[in-house]
């Protein structure tokens, strides 16, 4: 029976896990090799080897409502997109709210996991760790949760550039970076146009001489903010629009969706224009660009980019080595969730040769957009994902249900953002702020802006018939993809809830 859970790295997937294990009754052990929480979210001054490094000016492209913990909203003031500084506070109010800093043992290095002799039948794990004073402890685990990262390793492939043997300047990667005053009043060249790239090119063409961001293949660019200035992220990353993108041919997406983009500013004018559509991959976060991927080269096979197949006992799972358009802690967070139920056998796995197939299957699938097996092998859709562990932890919303019985909800839930409390509403880790926290999120996302009245102007409205209907039609949509349930039992308290909910003409949808 799994009891002791090792938890490698205390960064913001290791903080989730040693609380999801207390929440289900296990025994936490997190070593963390430096001396404090955070992980990538923790600026240091020098790159330590082995570690992540960001650079001092680096903010969040996902907004606070979209990459908060499930059951532990941000405060209300903090801006939308936060400074990495400001995410360090919030991991330190989670970590101090939930009391997990006891299970943490500081400055206390993994150096290895490995299989007991009787693993298969016992599923438990030999760790060797090095602690501060440099000495070596081993301890037994039913269970290993690593959470150690997957920016650690820079990659600098300067072989691939003829010629730079004889470059008298200096070559150095991203995860050097800290900030651009080393590049005052130089001429230099940024090379890729991932996320971290485009930040660092902008920020050095404001002091360099001259600046130049080398690309191959070109990227479509979107800012944090859409339209009316709301996270790009609380208005795209919706149950709607994932409804759409599945029934809409994807050719008139991508259409619609460039067409947008390039009305802000020309790709092709801006020399930015892919070969590749914008739904194909993942696009630039960036707002200044126009004015103008770390990782060992390893392929790791995981079902579901979580569990090593091969294993006889599933008691071992790799936290966040996955990339998706959206953000990453509600996904390690529902991971965390999952692979603790695996552990204690409230949830099963299928056979070996069932996960082969479905890992074959969806890489394959994923190489239309990313040529390469080792991107291809971590890429997952948003929603899709997080409703899949949902469904297997016993957490996915129930929007049928909700719709008969929770109209004023079922509305927020399918129109309005994926907020992570609706992973908290039902089943087990059930939250009962869940509810709240969902009708009350546009008002924290309006919090940080209200530093002075403004004269009060009637917002626009939609019809609550309108809604009803679209409401309907969605769930037809569902029940044909589905098994029809019994629900006319629900008829009647669905019909009284109508009553209020339709009480006034209008019904208004904006923030609050």
């Amino acid at each position: 029976m799994v009891r002791r859970v090792a938890v490698v790295g205390a960064g913001s997937s290791g903080l989730a896990c040693i609380k999801i294990c207390v929440e289900e009754g296990l025994e936490p052990v997190c070593f963390e090799s430096s001396d404090d929480i955070g992980g990538l979210w923790k600026f240091k001054e020098s790159p330590e080897p082995e570690r992540s490094s960001i650079y001092r000016s680096l903010v969040v492209n996902t907004s606070k409502e979209m990459m908060c913990y499930s059951d532990f909203p941000m405060p209300a003031d903090f801006p939308n997109y936060m400074h990495n500084s400001q995410l360090l506070q919030y991991y330190r109010l989670y970590t101090d709210h939930f009391d997990l800093l006891r299970y943490i043992h500081f400055q206390t290095t993994v150096k290895s996991v490995a299989q007991r002799p009787d693993f298969s039948l016992s599923g438990q794990w030999d760790i060797v760790t090095i602690n501060k004073d440099g000495e070596e402890e081993r301890h037994v685990f039913d269970a290993v949760l690593v959470c150690s990262g997957h920016y650690t390793h820079p990659s600098l492939p300067l072989s691939g550039f003829p010629g730079y043997e004889t470059f008298s300047g200096r070559c150095f990667h991203s995860w050097e970076y800290k900030d651009a005053d080393a590049c005052r009043g130089k001429r230099m060249v940024v090379v890729g146009i991932g996320n971290s790239g485009g930040d660092i090119a902008v920020e050095i063409s404001r002091s360099a001489k001259k600046t130049f961001l080398s690309t191959r293949q070109g990227a479509w660019v979107i800012g944090r903010m859409s339209s009316n200035g709301l996270p790009l992220d609380m208005t795209a990353i919706t149950r709607l629009n994932n409804m759409l993108i599945l029934l809409l041919p994807r050719t008139l997406v991508n259409w619609a969706a460039e067409r947008a983009l390039n009305y802000k500013y020309d790709h092709r004018l801006y020399g930015l224009k892919p070969k590749h559509r914008l739904m194909d991959r993942r696009p630039l976060i960036n707002d200044d660009l126009p004015a103008l991927t770390h990782g060992p080269q390893r392929e790791l096979t995981l079902y579901k980019t979580l569990f090593p197949p091969s294993l006889v006992r599933p008691t071992l799972a790799v936290m966040g080595l996955f990339q998706t358009k959206g953000p990453i802690t509600p996904i390690v967070e529902m991971q965390a969730r999952w692979a603790v139920k695996v552990f204690t056998g409230s949830s099963c796995l299928p056979p070996k040769e069932k996960m082969l197939e479905v890992i074959e299957s969806e890489r394959k699938r994923n190489m239309k957009s990313y040529p390469c097996p080792r991107t291809a092998a971590l890429q997952v859709e948003y929603i899709p994902y997080l409703d899949f562990m949902a469904k297997e932890v016993g957490v996915r919303p129930n929007l049928l249900t909700l719709l008969l019985t929770d109209p004023v909800l079922w509305v927020r839930i399918f129109f309005g953002p994926c907020t992570p409390y609706q992973y908290r509403l039902t089943g087990p880790g059930q939250w009962a702020g869940a509810r709240e926290a969902i009708l009350t999120q546009w008002e924290r996302l309006a919090q940080p802006f209200r530093t002075r009245a403004v004269p009060e102007s009637r917002p626009s409205a939609i019809s609550p018939w309108a809604l009803v209907l679209g409401g309907t039609v969605a769930m037809a949509f569902v029940l044909s993809k589905t098994e029809i349930t019994p629900v006319l039992s629900g008829a009647a308290q669905f019909l009284d809830r109508c009553k209020m909910f339709l009480k006034d003409s209008w019904f208004t949808v904006t923030p609050d």
